[in-house]
């Protein structure tokens, strides 16, 4: 599937077929998925992918929502929420391979990212959160390039997703994404694409001039 198609057509599907997605090709999606942008390079991202009867336990801590069963797996988006884990072999191979001048400006960068580990949990965890929706929305580009659906959530409670699951709280539960083949007609492409708002009504050209809100008061009110 061209790029532009995987784009315009994908959709967030909640019906999926009775078909299981093999290891191999969850193996090819997160191959894609490592390619994706992040601060510093830090690739702070975990996938906790869960299948079969684990998606009953994943489903309570996700208030019940049917689509999380029905999926032939969903994955736990998860962030660190330290930005120096990965810091130094991240830095060293960006110092052998050109990127960085010299050692002098590799040890920079790393005390740049010591600073960003000491600031606040809020920072922390904003973050974590940027770099690793850039990875989720890469999996999902990957997934449908392939044919496989998926469903972004934020709905579930990420205290009962860490103690069910025995996640650390040095990490940030981002999201969920449900992955499965689409039943018949579940992601039809020819059904009419859902409103999105005109490019020329959100881009602003050299300043920042939004169109009111609808919810907006009137000036004379």
């Amino acid at each position: 599937m061209e790029f532009d198609d995987v784009i315009r057509t994908r959709r967030s599907v909640h019906q999926y077929a009775d078909a299981d997605i093999d290891d191999e090709t969850l193996y090819d999606l997160f191959e894609d998925v490592r390619h994706a942008p992040s601060s510093f390079n830090l690739q702070p991202w975990e996938f906790l992918v869960v299948r079969g009867d684990d998606l009953d336990r994943l489903q309570s801590v996700a208030y019940g929502q049917e689509h999380v069963t029905d999926a032939a797996a969903a994955v736990v988006v998860l962030g660190t929420l330290d930005p120096s884990d990965h810091a130094e072999r991240v830095t060293a191979d960006l110092l052998e391979k050109g990127y960085l001048a010299d050692e002098a400006v590799a040890e920079a960068r790393l005390d740049t990212v010591d600073g960003l580990a000491d600031a606040d949990a809020e920072t922390r965890r904003v973050w974590t959160t940027q770099s690793c929706t850039l990875a989720a929305m890469t999996l999902m580009h990957a997934a449908w390039g392939r044919g496989i659906a998926s469903c972004p959530m934020g709905g579930f409670d990420a205290d009962a997703l860490h103690e069910e699951f025995d996640v650390p709280t040095d990490y940030e539960a981002v999201m969920i994404v449900t992955l499965g083949y689409p039943e018949d007609e579940a992601a039809d492409i020819e059904r009419p694409r859902k409103f999105r708002r005109p490019a020329d009504e959100f881009v602003h050209l050299d300043e920042f001039d939004p169109v009111a809100r609808e919810s907006a008061p009137a000036a004379d009110d």
